[in-house]
């Protein structure tokens, strides 16, 4: 397109970044340009050695003028999103960086098409993240030296690798691997990490004698009573098999999983009766005294009769989650579903959270999820069974046992969701619009942050009023997160 009449069109401004993902550079150069007053239809962003490398370097940047802050939640996102395989991301990003200098909540509009197509990236990002971290497998080879080295092949959707690496760096510190990929291949010697280009699937070992015991493994602790095919193809898409050695018993464990659960569940039910046929099934998961100690907590919350509630409750609702989480969720109590399901959080607030989690970067299956009473509380109308509130000494009552899951699990960060779980971790009446900006401690020194209930925006009305109170939920949790993250290490 021609400027117009009397003007002159002005030169683009093309930046050439080191690497797809190359984070520090794009914000640096994103910085300079958004202070200098360069609009984002003049900026043109490549990659060295990319397609998009025709013309060369960068163009000289303008003189950058005053500075501006930006909200943390756009660093976290754009670390995301730079990431992804979408030659759009960094003008994409621009675009958001170029609004939020006028616009401060530009970001707190997710219905915005910008704002929302940026988080589904971030959101492909840590999904491809979650599936390098679930689905890589190291198989041994013998190198030069007599030592044992640790090599795996990994297909990443996106620019992960070099994001991922300290996961593997903490998880495998005193092991000597390598991880290979199309792109980039990474080595780590148990004190340094290095880097040499992509490699083919051919250059990765096949096997290695390990594998039959690893497989051998995976059939013993494989539990047909919480086999959900769809779940599992969705969670480990079949794309990832052919690397995987566990992979080819996934058929004939499932064509006699119902066969074996039935006989878990016989057998049980014959033994000590239906009700420990339940503890029975979760003892099939490995574990050491921790796993022993808190199914012991369990089966004797089971029989609980510390308050009347469990007079007319269909049974205990229990915490459930792996009991190293560097999150615990505390909740109100189990409602009407979740009561019949005996698993907290799985009927529309449930719904909602795990949706809010979901934006929010965090995953569900790494956290523990309790309440703060654990028999459902409700007032029969007809054949429903509605909600009530528990009181001061129903909460009082039920305060022992969350204590003693906490003292267990020791999580580093707890988050009460609504007044009643705040009231029974803080022992005093909480008003949340307050509480939820600055985390407590709590009398053991662990940290507790403090936001709404899920159920509180499903009662709220008005539609523009629900749509502000979940983004402020999302922006809690998000919070949360990036707070977990950091007393993590």
């Amino acid at each position: 397109m021609s400027a117009p009449a009397g003007r002159t069109a002005a030169a683009p401004v093309r930046i050439q970044l080191a690497a797809e993902d190359d984070f520090e550079g794009w914000r640096d150069a994103a910085r300079d340009l958004a202070e200098s007053g360069v609009p984002p239809e003049q900026v043109v962003w490549t990659v060295a050695g990319g397609e998009g490398d025709l013309f060369g370097g960068d163009t000289p940047r303008p003189a950058a003028a005053a500075s501006f802050s930006v909200p943390r939640g756009f660093v976290d996102l754009a670390r995301a999103v730079i990431a992804h395989s979408d030659p759009e991301r960094f003008a994409l990003l621009y675009a958001l960086l170029w609004r939020l200098r006028t616009e401060r909540k530009a970001m707190e509009d997710r219905a915005d098409p910008l704002v929302g197509r940026l988080e589904k990236l971030a959101k492909e990002v840590r999904r491809d993240a979650h599936k390098m971290h679930a689905f890589v497998r190291f198989r041994e080879v013998a190198d030069p030296d007599g030592e044992p080295r640790f090599v795996a092949w990994f297909e990443p959707e996106h620019h992960i690798v070099r994001r991922e690496a300290g996961f593997f760096m903490r998880r495998f510190a005193n092991m000597r691997w390598s991880i290979l990929t199309p792109e980039l291949s990474i080595h780590w010697d148990r004190a340094t990490l290095s880097e040499s280009p992509g490699a083919t699937k051919a250059e990765a070992p096949d096997g290695d004698p390990l594998e039959e015991t690893w497989k051998t493994y995976y059939a013993n602790i494989f539990n047909p009573a919480r086999l959900k095919i769809g779940a599992m193809l969705k969670e480990m898409p079949k794309k990832y098999w052919r690397n995987m050695p566990e992979t080819s018993l996934v058929a004939p464990l499932i064509a006699g999983a119902r066969g074996r659960e039935l006989e878990m569940i016989d057998r049980a039910a014959a033994k000590t009766g239906m009700e420990q046929a339940v503890v029975a099934e979760r003892r099939l998961e490995p574990g050491g005294n921790l796993r022993a100690a808190w199914e012991a907590l369990m089966a004797e919350a089971r029989a609980c009769t510390r308050c009347d509630l469990h007079c007319h409750a269909t049974q205990t609702v229990f915490g459930e989650g792996p009991l190293d989480p560097t999150i615990l969720f505390v909740g109100e109590q189990p409602g009407d579903q979740e009561d019949l399901a005996g698993r907290p959080f799985v009927g529309p607030a449930g719904q909602l959270f795990d949706e809010a989690l979901e934006r929010a970067g965090i995953d569900r299956t790494q956290t523990y999820v309790t309440n703060a009473v654990k028999h459902f509380k409700f007032v029969a109308r007809g054949k429903k069974r509605i909600h009530a509130k528990p009181d001061a000494g129903e909460i009082e009552a039920c305060r022992w046992w969350i204590d003693q899951e906490r003292q267990l699990i020791k999580p580093p960060l707890t988050v009460a969701l609504g007044a009643t779980a705040a009231r029974s971790l803080t022992g005093k009446t909480v008003t949340i619009t307050r509480a939820r900006e600055t985390p407590l401690t709590l009398p053991d020194g662990g940290e507790c942050w403090i936001t709404v209930h899920p159920s509180f925006l499903l009662r709220i009305p008005e539609e523009d009023r629900r749509r502000e109170e979940r983004a402020l939920f999302v922006r809690d949790l998000t919070r949360i997160r990036e707070r977990a993250a950091e007393l993590a290490g």
